[in-house]
């Protein structure tokens, strides 16, 4: 999960170096923090949040296929 959140938000950016994942690992429930470079948060979140939210439905379509739960926190 931690590396098709990468994936997905290098190829959004103009700086991909800038990109970190962490993954905190649960139980039942992962969440994944993506960090981002501040001119490059605009990308990642997408007008009215539309590119975040395609991001967390496909990470949701994987993670159920793991029969686990996954959020994505984008964080400043």
């Amino acid at each position: 999960m931690k590396d098709l959140v990468k994936y997905m938000a290098q190829t959004l950016v103009d700086k991909p170096e800038m990109v970190e994942v962490a993954e905190i690992i649960g139980e039942q429930t992962s969440v994944i923090e993506l960090r981002v470079a501040k001119e490059d948060l605009g990308k990642v979140i997408g007008k009215q949040g539309r590119t975040a939210k395609a991001m967390r439905t496909i990470l949701s379509a994987a993670s159920t296929k793991l029969r686990k739960r996954t959020v994505l926190e984008i964080i400043e």
